[in-house]
C-alpha cells in the first residue's frame, strides 16, 4: 500500500533532505538551470513551485516564508524581483525538466531542470521568419540576346 507516500525521500535523513532542496533551488535561482538526476529534479520542481507562486504577490509575508525555505535573503530577492517579474503571468508550469541521458560513472539518469521563460532556445518572443518566399527574377528577353555563347575552348558562337 502507499498510504501517506507523497514525499520522495531520496535516500536521506529529513533534515539533510530539506537542506539539499534549498540548496539546489537556491542554486536554480541563481543560475536558471542545473543539471542532476532526474528524480532530484522532480523533487525540486515539486519543492519550488509553491515558492515562485508565492513570490507572484510581493508582501512581507510571502517573503518571509519564502525565507523560511531558501535560508538566503540574496535568493529571495532574486526570486521576487526578477523571478516573478518574467514568470508572474503564468497560472503555473514555471520550470521545465529536460532528460538528458545517463551519468557515465553509475548510470544514474540525468536531467536539466530549468525557469520556462529564461531559456533563449525554447523563447515564443522570437522574431518570425518571412513566410514567403521570392524567387530570383528571371532575366527578360532583351538580357539574353545580349549574352554571348562560348564553347568550351571560349570560341565566340553567334
Amino acid at each position: 500500500m502507499r498510504h501517506g507516500k507523497k514525499l520522495m525521500h531520496l535516500g536521506r535523513k529529513k533534515a539533510h533532505r530539506i537542506s539539499m532542496l534549498s540548496n539546489m533551488a537556491c542554486s536554480l535561482i541563481e543560475h536558471k538551470s542545473i543539471n542532476t538526476t532526474l528524480t532530484k529534479a522532480k523533487a525540486l520542481r515539486i519543492y519550488i513551485e509553491p515558492l515562485i507562486t508565492k513570490a507572484k504577490s510581493d508582501s512581507t509575508h510571502n517573503r518571509r516564508l519564502v525565507f523560511s525555505s531558501l535560508r538566503s535573503n540574496e535568493h529571495v530577492s532574486v526570486l521576487f524581483d526578477v523571478i516573478s517579474k518574467k514568470i508572474g503571468d503564468r497560472p503555473g508550469g514555471y520550470c521545465r525538466i529536460i532528460k538528458l541521458g545517463n551519468r557515465l560513472g553509475d548510470n544514474a539518469d540525468m536531467a536539466l531542470i530549468e525557469f520556462v521563460d529564461f531559456n533563449d532556445v525554447y523563447s515564443v518572443d522570437k522574431q518570425k521568419k518571412k513566410s514567403t518566399r521570392r524567387r530570383r527574377s528571371k532575366k527578360s528577353d532583351s538580357d539574353t540576346t545580349d549574352v554571348k555563347k562560348t564553347d568550351e575552348n571560349n570560341n565566340t558562337i553567334e
